[in-house]
Protein backbone atom coordinates (compact mmCIF):
# COMPACT_ATOMS: atom_id res chain seq x y z
CA UNK A 1 0.00 0.00 0.00
CA UNK A 2 1.57 3.32 -0.76
CA UNK A 3 2.36 5.87 1.88
CA UNK A 4 0.73 8.73 -0.21
CA UNK A 5 -2.67 7.85 1.63
CA UNK A 6 -3.68 11.47 2.94
CA UNK A 7 -0.88 10.64 5.46
CA UNK A 8 0.29 14.14 7.65
CA UNK A 9 4.24 13.45 8.11
CA UNK A 10 7.36 11.58 6.22
CA UNK A 11 8.08 9.99 8.73
CA UNK A 12 4.53 7.98 8.77
CA UNK A 13 5.90 6.11 5.75
CA UNK A 14 8.88 4.58 7.82
CA UNK A 15 6.13 2.84 10.57
CA UNK A 16 3.92 1.63 7.73
CA UNK A 17 6.78 -0.10 5.77
CA UNK A 18 7.05 -2.45 8.68
CA UNK A 19 3.18 -3.12 8.25
CA UNK A 20 1.42 -5.51 5.82
CA UNK A 21 -2.00 -5.45 4.74
CA UNK A 22 -4.42 -3.50 2.41
CA UNK A 23 -5.72 -0.02 4.05
CA UNK A 24 -9.98 0.41 2.83
CA UNK A 25 -10.10 3.98 4.26
CA UNK A 26 -7.83 6.11 6.65
CA UNK A 27 -8.93 9.72 7.14
CA UNK A 28 -7.30 12.69 8.70
CA UNK A 29 -9.14 15.32 7.86
CA UNK A 30 -6.39 17.08 6.08
CA UNK A 31 -7.21 19.39 2.92
CA UNK A 32 -10.09 18.08 0.59
CA UNK A 33 -11.48 16.63 3.49
CA UNK A 34 -14.86 18.71 2.11
CA UNK A 35 -14.51 16.56 -1.35
CA UNK A 36 -14.82 12.88 0.73
CA UNK A 37 -18.06 13.80 3.29
CA UNK A 38 -21.54 14.20 2.67
CA UNK A 39 -22.84 16.18 4.67
CA UNK A 40 -26.73 14.76 4.84
CA UNK A 41 -29.86 16.57 4.88
CA UNK A 42 -31.29 17.80 8.40
CA UNK A 43 -27.78 17.46 9.74
CA UNK A 44 -26.35 19.51 12.14
CA UNK A 45 -23.31 21.55 10.70
CA UNK A 46 -19.69 19.97 10.89
CA UNK A 47 -16.09 21.69 10.24
CA UNK A 48 -12.18 20.27 10.80
CA UNK A 49 -10.86 21.72 14.23
CA UNK A 50 -8.03 20.55 16.49
CA UNK A 51 -10.38 22.28 19.05
CA UNK A 52 -9.38 24.36 22.25
CA UNK A 53 -6.03 22.03 23.49
CA UNK A 54 -3.95 19.62 21.22
CA UNK A 55 -0.61 17.93 20.68
CA UNK A 56 -0.35 19.72 17.26
CA UNK A 57 -2.49 21.85 15.80
CA UNK A 58 -2.02 20.52 12.21
CA UNK A 59 -2.05 17.03 12.71
CA UNK A 60 -4.78 16.97 15.65
CA UNK A 61 -7.03 18.68 13.34
CA UNK A 62 -10.52 16.27 12.48
CA UNK A 63 -13.89 16.42 12.46
CA UNK A 64 -15.85 18.66 14.93
CA UNK A 65 -19.49 18.99 15.34
CA UNK A 66 -20.06 22.62 16.04
CA UNK A 67 -23.96 22.98 16.77
CA UNK A 68 -25.65 22.00 19.85
CA UNK A 69 -28.62 19.59 20.06
CA UNK A 70 -28.63 18.82 16.76
CA UNK A 71 -28.58 14.65 15.11
CA UNK A 72 -25.88 14.66 12.70
CA UNK A 73 -25.55 12.36 9.69
CA UNK A 74 -22.21 12.65 7.79
CA UNK A 75 -20.48 10.06 5.76
CA UNK A 76 -17.83 9.12 3.61
CA UNK A 77 -17.55 6.64 0.66
CA UNK A 78 -14.82 4.33 -0.56
CA UNK A 79 -13.74 1.14 -2.45
CA UNK A 80 -16.27 -1.39 -1.64
CA UNK A 81 -14.64 -4.74 0.22
CA UNK A 82 -15.69 -7.81 1.92
CA UNK A 83 -14.16 -8.94 4.95
CA UNK A 84 -14.38 -12.63 4.31
CA UNK A 85 -11.38 -14.69 5.17
CA UNK A 86 -9.56 -11.84 6.65
CA UNK A 87 -9.17 -9.88 9.77
CA UNK A 88 -11.15 -6.68 9.75
CA UNK A 89 -9.74 -3.69 12.16
CA UNK A 90 -11.51 -0.14 12.66
CA UNK A 91 -10.07 2.37 14.55
CA UNK A 92 -10.90 6.25 14.98
CA UNK A 93 -10.17 8.90 17.98
CA UNK A 94 -12.53 10.87 19.60
CA UNK A 95 -12.30 14.28 22.08
CA UNK A 96 -15.23 15.21 23.99
CA UNK A 97 -13.78 18.30 24.27
CA UNK A 98 -16.81 19.69 25.47
CA UNK A 99 -16.95 17.30 28.68
CA UNK A 100 -20.02 15.85 26.76
CA UNK A 101 -22.90 15.01 29.17
CA UNK A 102 -25.08 13.47 26.50
CA UNK A 103 -24.27 12.46 23.22
CA UNK A 104 -22.75 9.55 20.87
CA UNK A 105 -19.05 8.73 19.96
CA UNK A 106 -19.13 6.36 18.01
CA UNK A 107 -18.74 5.60 13.90
CA UNK A 108 -21.02 3.31 11.35
CA UNK A 109 -19.75 0.99 8.98
CA UNK A 110 -22.04 0.57 6.15
CA UNK A 111 -22.10 -1.55 2.83
CA UNK A 112 -21.57 0.59 -0.29
CA UNK A 113 -24.42 2.21 -2.34
CA UNK A 114 -25.97 4.16 0.52
CA UNK A 115 -27.88 7.61 -0.78
CA UNK A 116 -24.98 9.47 1.96
CA UNK A 117 -27.61 12.75 0.74
CA UNK A 118 -30.33 11.26 2.75
CA UNK A 119 -28.20 8.89 5.48
CA UNK A 120 -29.60 8.63 8.71
CA UNK A 121 -30.43 6.57 11.98
CA UNK A 122 -32.99 4.45 10.08
CA UNK A 123 -29.87 3.61 7.00
CA UNK A 124 -29.13 0.02 7.07
CA UNK A 125 -25.70 -0.14 8.91
CA UNK A 126 -22.72 -3.36 9.01
CA UNK A 127 -21.21 -2.48 12.38
CA UNK A 128 -21.87 0.44 14.81
CA UNK A 129 -18.87 1.27 17.40
CA UNK A 130 -17.65 3.40 19.76
CA UNK A 131 -18.68 5.38 23.25
CA UNK A 132 -21.72 6.60 23.81
CA UNK A 133 -22.07 8.64 27.35
CA UNK A 134 -25.69 10.31 28.44
CA UNK A 135 -26.26 10.25 31.94
CA UNK A 136 -25.55 7.39 33.86
CA UNK A 137 -24.45 5.06 30.48
CA UNK A 138 -20.76 5.62 29.39
CA UNK A 139 -20.29 2.68 27.27
CA UNK A 140 -18.62 1.38 24.10
CA UNK A 141 -21.32 -0.20 21.83
CA UNK A 142 -19.99 -2.66 19.73
CA UNK A 143 -23.56 -3.40 17.62
CA UNK A 144 -23.21 -5.99 14.61
CA UNK A 145 -25.55 -6.52 12.28
CA UNK A 146 -27.25 -10.23 11.23
CA UNK A 147 -29.61 -10.92 9.26
CA UNK A 148 -31.45 -7.70 9.23
CA UNK A 149 -31.08 -7.94 12.96
CA UNK A 150 -28.43 -5.63 15.21
CA UNK A 151 -27.39 -7.05 18.00
CA UNK A 152 -25.79 -5.40 20.98
CA UNK A 153 -22.72 -7.22 22.82
CA UNK A 154 -23.43 -8.71 26.30
CA UNK A 155 -20.88 -7.35 28.49
CA UNK A 156 -20.99 -3.39 28.99
CA UNK A 157 -17.37 -2.17 28.17
CA UNK A 158 -16.66 1.28 30.22
CA UNK A 159 -15.90 4.30 27.71
CA UNK A 160 -13.63 7.13 28.50
CA UNK A 161 -15.45 10.26 29.90
CA UNK A 162 -12.36 12.99 30.10
CA UNK A 163 -12.13 15.75 28.31
CA UNK A 164 -8.94 14.29 26.31
CA UNK A 165 -8.60 12.10 22.69
CA UNK A 166 -9.27 8.53 23.42
CA UNK A 167 -8.72 6.32 20.29
CA UNK A 168 -11.26 2.80 19.81
CA UNK A 169 -10.59 -0.10 17.57
CA UNK A 170 -12.40 -3.26 16.96
CA UNK A 171 -10.32 -6.24 15.88
CA UNK A 172 -13.02 -9.20 14.31
CA UNK A 173 -10.81 -12.19 13.05
CA UNK A 174 -12.65 -15.00 11.08
CA UNK A 175 -12.13 -17.18 13.39
CA UNK A 176 -15.43 -15.25 14.75
CA UNK A 177 -13.54 -14.09 17.84
CA UNK A 178 -12.69 -10.57 18.62
CA UNK A 179 -11.09 -7.68 20.84
CA UNK A 180 -12.09 -3.95 21.39
CA UNK A 181 -8.96 -1.60 22.88
CA UNK A 182 -9.38 1.86 23.76
CA UNK A 183 -5.93 3.63 23.28
CA UNK A 184 -3.90 0.43 22.09
CA UNK A 185 -5.00 -1.53 25.64
CA UNK A 186 -7.30 -4.59 25.12
CA UNK A 187 -10.74 -3.81 27.41
CA UNK A 188 -12.39 -6.89 25.92
CA UNK A 189 -11.74 -9.83 24.04
CA UNK A 190 -13.61 -13.41 23.20
CA UNK A 191 -15.94 -14.96 20.71
CA UNK A 192 -18.79 -13.44 18.77
CA UNK A 193 -20.89 -16.36 19.57
CA UNK A 194 -20.48 -16.16 23.34
CA UNK A 195 -20.91 -12.21 23.58
CA UNK A 196 -24.02 -11.91 21.19
CA UNK A 197 -26.88 -13.78 20.77
CA UNK A 198 -26.64 -14.22 16.82
CA UNK A 199 -27.68 -18.10 17.19
CA UNK A 200 -30.79 -19.89 18.90
CA UNK A 201 -29.72 -21.64 21.99
CA UNK A 202 -27.95 -24.80 21.57
CA UNK A 203 -30.54 -26.43 24.53
CA UNK A 204 -34.18 -25.31 25.21
CA UNK A 205 -36.72 -26.55 28.02
CA UNK A 206 -38.47 -29.73 26.96
CA UNK A 207 -42.02 -28.64 26.22
CA UNK A 208 -43.99 -31.66 27.20
CA UNK A 209 -42.60 -31.64 30.69
CA UNK A 210 -43.64 -29.56 33.49
CA UNK A 211 -43.35 -29.98 37.09
CA UNK A 212 -45.36 -32.32 38.33
CA UNK A 213 -48.36 -31.85 40.62
CA UNK A 214 -47.33 -33.67 43.95
CA UNK A 215 -43.59 -32.34 43.39
CA UNK A 216 -42.65 -30.52 47.38
CA UNK A 217 -40.25 -27.80 46.60
CA UNK A 218 -41.01 -26.57 50.43
CA UNK A 219 -37.62 -26.77 52.53
CA UNK A 220 -39.44 -26.64 56.01
CA UNK A 221 -42.67 -26.56 56.78
CA UNK A 222 -44.51 -26.09 60.68
CA UNK A 223 -43.64 -28.46 63.26
CA UNK A 224 -47.09 -30.52 63.67
CA UNK A 225 -46.55 -31.20 67.32
CA UNK A 226 -45.89 -27.67 68.28
CA UNK A 227 -49.10 -26.19 69.21
CA UNK A 228 -50.34 -23.05 70.35
CA UNK A 229 -50.67 -22.67 74.62
CA UNK A 230 -53.80 -21.46 75.96
CA UNK A 231 -55.04 -18.70 76.65
CA UNK A 232 -52.28 -16.97 73.99
CA UNK A 233 -54.41 -14.89 71.86
CA UNK A 234 -56.01 -13.37 74.97
CA UNK A 235 -52.84 -11.76 75.56
CA UNK A 236 -53.52 -7.82 74.96
CA UNK A 237 -50.58 -5.79 72.42
CA UNK A 238 -51.30 -3.48 74.98
CA UNK A 239 -51.92 -2.42 78.08
CA UNK A 240 -52.55 0.46 80.44
CA UNK A 241 -49.60 2.19 81.76
CA UNK A 242 -49.82 1.49 85.96
CA UNK A 243 -47.68 4.30 86.50
CA UNK A 244 -49.97 6.98 84.93
CA UNK A 245 -51.98 9.01 87.33
CA UNK A 246 -54.80 11.53 86.43
CA UNK A 247 -53.52 14.87 86.67
CA UNK A 248 -55.11 17.18 89.79
CA UNK A 249 -57.19 19.60 87.18
CA UNK A 250 -58.46 16.94 85.38
CA UNK A 251 -62.09 18.20 85.50
CA UNK A 252 -64.44 14.89 83.98
CA UNK A 253 -67.77 17.12 83.90
CA UNK A 254 -65.50 19.45 81.57
CA UNK A 255 -62.70 17.06 80.00
CA UNK A 256 -64.72 13.84 80.47
CA UNK A 257 -64.02 10.71 81.67
CA UNK A 258 -60.42 10.48 82.26
CA UNK A 259 -58.19 7.39 80.68
CA UNK A 260 -54.72 6.28 81.10
CA UNK A 261 -52.50 6.42 78.16
CA UNK A 262 -51.35 2.66 77.17
CA UNK A 263 -47.72 1.91 76.64
CA UNK A 264 -46.46 -1.78 74.67
CA UNK A 265 -47.46 -4.93 76.84
CA UNK A 266 -43.98 -6.79 77.46
CA UNK A 267 -45.95 -10.31 78.06
CA UNK A 268 -47.38 -10.42 74.43
CA UNK A 269 -44.99 -12.07 71.98
CA UNK A 270 -47.25 -11.03 68.19
CA UNK A 271 -48.69 -13.22 66.64
CA UNK A 272 -48.13 -17.18 67.28
CA UNK A 273 -46.15 -19.40 64.52
CA UNK A 274 -45.26 -22.84 64.84
CA UNK A 275 -41.73 -23.52 65.25
CA UNK A 276 -40.15 -24.79 61.90
CA UNK A 277 -38.82 -28.36 60.88
CA UNK A 278 -36.86 -29.53 57.93
CA UNK A 279 -39.74 -30.95 55.28
CA UNK A 280 -39.28 -34.47 55.40
CA UNK A 281 -41.10 -34.70 51.60
CA UNK A 282 -38.62 -32.36 50.18
CA UNK A 283 -37.32 -33.46 46.86
CA UNK A 284 -35.49 -29.65 46.32
CA UNK A 285 -36.11 -27.41 43.58
CA UNK A 286 -37.79 -28.86 40.27
CA UNK A 287 -35.19 -28.51 37.51
CA UNK A 288 -37.30 -28.38 33.86
CA UNK A 289 -35.22 -31.06 32.01
CA UNK A 290 -33.92 -29.88 28.66
CA UNK A 291 -33.78 -30.99 24.84
CA UNK A 292 -31.76 -30.26 21.75
CA UNK A 293 -33.13 -27.48 20.33
CA UNK A 294 -34.28 -27.95 16.81
CA UNK A 295 -34.17 -24.51 15.15
CA UNK A 296 -30.53 -24.33 16.31
CA UNK A 297 -27.64 -23.81 13.69
CA UNK A 298 -24.42 -23.17 13.21
CA UNK A 299 -22.83 -20.28 10.87
CA UNK A 300 -19.22 -20.09 10.95
CA UNK A 301 -19.46 -16.76 8.80
CA UNK A 302 -21.16 -14.31 11.70
CA UNK A 303 -18.18 -12.43 11.17
CA UNK A 304 -18.40 -11.91 7.50
CA UNK A 305 -20.03 -9.21 5.29
CA UNK A 306 -20.24 -8.96 1.79
CA UNK A 307 -20.02 -5.44 1.47
CA UNK A 308 -18.54 -2.40 3.40
CA UNK A 309 -17.94 1.02 1.48
CA UNK A 310 -19.09 4.19 3.78
CA UNK A 311 -17.93 5.48 7.01
CA UNK A 312 -20.67 7.55 8.88
CA UNK A 313 -21.11 9.53 12.13
CA UNK A 314 -24.69 9.33 13.15
CA UNK A 315 -25.03 10.60 16.45
CA UNK A 316 -26.99 13.18 18.68
CA UNK A 317 -25.61 15.65 21.00
CA UNK A 318 -27.27 17.24 23.49
CA UNK A 319 -23.41 19.91 24.15
CA UNK A 320 -21.64 19.24 20.42
CA UNK A 321 -17.81 19.72 20.40
CA UNK A 322 -16.45 16.47 19.64
CA UNK A 323 -13.57 16.24 17.31
CA UNK A 324 -13.33 12.83 15.00
CA UNK A 325 -9.99 11.58 13.49
CA UNK A 326 -7.52 9.52 12.46
CA UNK A 327 -10.13 7.12 10.97
CA UNK A 328 -8.82 3.41 9.79
CA UNK A 329 -10.31 0.68 8.11
CA UNK A 330 -7.85 -2.15 7.10
CA UNK A 331 -7.27 -6.29 7.53
CA UNK A 332 -3.97 -5.54 9.33
CA UNK A 333 -3.41 -5.18 12.72
CA UNK A 334 -0.62 -3.92 12.15
CA UNK A 335 -1.11 -0.82 10.02
CA UNK A 336 -4.12 0.37 12.62
CA UNK A 337 -0.99 0.01 15.65
CA UNK A 338 1.29 1.98 13.25
CA UNK A 339 -1.27 4.56 12.27
CA UNK A 340 -1.92 4.77 16.10
CA UNK A 341 1.61 5.35 17.04
CA UNK A 342 1.96 7.99 14.30
CA UNK A 343 -0.95 10.17 15.27
CA UNK A 344 -2.30 9.30 18.70
CA UNK A 345 0.64 8.37 20.77
CA UNK A 346 3.18 10.91 18.98
CA UNK A 347 1.03 13.60 20.36
CA UNK A 348 -1.23 13.06 23.17
CA UNK A 349 1.01 13.73 25.88
CA UNK A 350 1.45 17.75 24.61
CA UNK A 351 -2.17 17.52 23.93
CA UNK A 352 -2.48 16.81 28.19
CA UNK A 353 -0.39 19.24 29.00
CA UNK A 354 -2.03 21.69 27.33
CA UNK A 355 -4.83 21.01 28.54
CA UNK A 356 -3.54 20.86 31.99
CA UNK A 357 -2.36 24.36 31.38
CA UNK A 358 -6.06 26.09 30.79
CA UNK A 359 -7.47 24.29 33.66
CA UNK A 360 -5.08 25.52 36.05
CA UNK A 361 -5.51 29.25 34.10
CA UNK A 362 -9.26 28.38 34.66
CA UNK A 363 -8.83 28.11 38.36
CA UNK A 364 -6.62 30.86 38.63
CA UNK A 365 -8.92 33.10 36.85
CA UNK A 366 -11.97 31.47 39.22
CA UNK A 367 -10.17 32.03 42.33
CA UNK A 368 -9.04 35.42 41.60
CA UNK A 369 -12.61 36.42 40.96
CA UNK A 370 -13.80 35.00 44.27
CA UNK A 371 -11.34 36.77 46.19
CA UNK A 372 -12.45 39.93 44.52
CA UNK A 373 -16.01 39.04 45.63
CA UNK A 374 -15.15 38.34 49.30
CA UNK A 375 -12.53 41.18 49.89
CA UNK A 376 -13.86 44.69 47.45
CA UNK A 377 -10.76 46.58 46.58
CA UNK A 378 -13.08 49.87 46.77
CA UNK A 379 -11.54 52.64 49.60
CA UNK A 380 -13.02 53.04 52.69
CA UNK A 381 -13.20 56.52 53.46
CA UNK A 382 -13.65 58.46 56.94
CA UNK A 383 -16.80 60.91 57.07
CA UNK A 384 -15.76 64.86 57.74
CA UNK A 385 -17.49 66.30 60.45
CA UNK A 386 -18.19 69.73 61.01
CA UNK A 387 -16.23 70.47 64.51
CA UNK A 388 -19.05 73.10 65.28
CA UNK A 389 -21.81 71.17 65.31
CA UNK A 390 -19.77 68.53 67.46
CA UNK A 391 -19.17 70.90 70.35
CA UNK A 392 -22.88 72.01 69.55
CA UNK A 393 -23.95 68.69 70.35
CA UNK A 394 -21.74 68.15 73.94
CA UNK A 395 -23.15 71.12 75.01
Amino acid sequence: MPCAIRLRSAAACGLLALASGEVFFKETFDAGWEDRWVTAEGSGKVDVTAGDFFGDEVEDAGLHTAQDAKFYHVSAAHTEFSNKDKDLVIQFSVKHQQDIDCGGGYLKFLPAGLDQATFNGDSEYNIMFGPDICGSTKKVHVIFNYKGENYLIKDTISAKTDQNTHVYTLIVHPDQTFEVRIDGTTTKKGSLTEQWDFLPPKMIKDPEQSKPEDWVDEARIDDPEDVKPEGYDDIPAVIEDPDAEMPEDWDEEDDGEWEAPTIPNPEYNGPWKAQKISNPDYKGPWVHPEIENPDYFEDSEIYSYTSFGVVGLDVWQVKSGSVFDNIIVTDSVEEAEAFLAETYSKNIEKEKAMFDDIEEQKRAEMEAEMEEEDFPEEEFEMPEFDEEVEMHDEL
